[in-house]
């Protein structure tokens, strides 16, 4: 495949040394993986360790739910391991479910890679639909997790409904509307409007500051609203012949090749930066980002920024917690497993950074905490995000499908974005990857 199949191969073994040698990465926070995680013991002071697997901020230790849980259960100690980026996390798991050792006690694991998970690891995890009242959870979200022969191998975390972050301060500076109702109705229905909105904002753009983050960010949004994706419901790839990739590559293009984009790759350290120094105006935020842009842009951005609907209705994310047979605490594990994932705790993490949850008996009583509503202009996530869950369309999700993700955005566009290229160039280089992803 070239150029592009040599890098991917490149990058494929960088990755799968670091993972196995330290399990850290560089990038927007410090990583905590320990590799190896099972001793079989405890903590040396008589309690069982469990250990819990995540990526990114999955807000249980910052909402206080391990101390909670420990104090509930003086018996058990936690740690947490994590690491930034699912597609370094992810790799990473799957080396260590098929040695047969290695892994957390408590896996989390991002859609994805649940269908991944689902068809050639179900039998590397613990079928918790034995333990647990299934009926708590979204009906599409146990689907997803839930194999051929009925084995439930993970139980939802939170969903990722979707809307626009924006710093109000740099509209008003731009001579822009910063009302989130009337900005909304600016860019409703068509991810087309928010880009021309773009081009208003750079006219009078306050200097050293960018419309957007990222033309990527930009496809991922469009793309979580299109019912069409990276394969059809038999199982077949579809990317190259998808209306819904099809559309939000245009979208991303439209961003990549003017000058409405600070050109940022999300979740690195650059990236934190641009929150920090309020380099970019917008960002398309799903209900968990809303915790890490406030850990991010730090105080100076609380009340500059503020949440308005996005185009349309759309999910980026959301996550399963799984419990690999290989662990050693099994039976502890499924308990940590269901407490975390309960309505209650779901509700918890939602107070402390707006992780929405895929429990809909938490809803009605949903309120984020009081520092982030102040943080982001007293706008009311809890609906934003709630009316947007509510109209998401139901996706088809496969077996590559993260891979095949991150070829087209980390590949592609940044090609286009970072490196110059034209739009069929980046397509090309995303086709090379994504062939080499699925072995073509």
């Amino acid at each position: 495949m070239g150029t592009s199949t040599r890098r991917s191969r490149r990058l494929m073994a960088v990755a799968a040394v670091a993972a196995l040698a330290t399990g850290l990465l560089a990038g927007c926070s410090k990583d905590s993986d320990s590799g190896s995680s099972n001793d079989g013991g405890g903590s040396g002071k008589g309690k069982t360790t469990l250990t819990i697997g995540t990526f990114g901020v999955f807000g249980y230790k910052q909402a206080g739910l391990y101390d909670e849980y420990m104090k509930l259960h003086p018996n058990i100690s936690i740690k947490e391991n994590v690491t930034t980026r699912t597609d370094v996390y992810w790799p990473k798991v799957l080396t260590r479910l098929q040695a047969g050792s290695g892994t957390d006690d408590v896996q989390a694991i991002e859609v994805g890679n649940i269908t991944e998970a689902v068809q050639t690891q179900g039998s590397k995890f613990v079928d918790l639909g034995k333990d647990v009242d299934k009926s708590q959870w979204l009906d599409w979200k146990n689907a997803q997790a839930t194999t051929k022969d009925g084995k439930l191998i993970g139980l939802g975390t939170d969903v990722g409904p979707m809307a626009i972050c924006y710093r109000k301060d740099l509209f008003k500076k731009a001579g822009l509307e910063a009302d989130r109702t009337k900005l909304a109705a600016q860019w409703k229905g068509d991810w087309a409007k928010y880009v021309d909105l773009g081009k208003e904002y750079m006219k009078k753009a306050p200097k050293g500051t960018k419309f957007v983050d990222s033309a990527s960010s930009i496809y991922n949004a469009a793309l979580g609203g299109a019912s069409e994706r990276y394969y059809d419901k038999s199982g077949n790839v579809i990317w190259d012949k998808s209306a819904g990739v099809k559309k939000a590559w245009d979208v991303a293009m439209s961003v990549a090749t003017s000058n409405m984009s600070a050109k940022l790759k999300q979740f690195d350290k650059p990236w934190d930066q641009g929150y920090a120094n309020a380099s970019f105006a917008t960002v398309a935020c799903p209900a968990w980002m809303i915790g890490y842009i406030e850990q991010k842009s730090g105080d100076a951005g609380k009340g500059n920024w503020d949440v308005a609907a996005a185009p349309t209705a759309s999910n980026w994310g959301g996550s399963f917690l799984g419990v690999p047979t290989a662990g050693k605490h099994q039976k502890e594990a499924i308990a940590l497993a269901k407490w975390l994932t309960a309505p209650e705790q779901q509700a918890k993490v939602f107070a402390k950074q707006a992780s929405f949850p895929s429990t809909p008996s938490a809803y009605a009583n949903l309120k984020p905490a009081a520092d982030t509503t102040a943080y982001f202009s007293d706008a009311p996530i809890t609906q934003i995000f709630g009316d947007s869950a509510k109209t998401i369309p139901v996706q088809v999700f496969g077996i590559k499908d993260q891979p095949i993700n991150t070829a087209i955005t980390d590949v592609g566009i940044l090609q286009v974005e970072q490196k110059g290229k034209s739009p069929s160039q980046g397509w090309d280089a995303a086709t090379n990857e994504i062939k080499d992803v699925l072995g073509q």
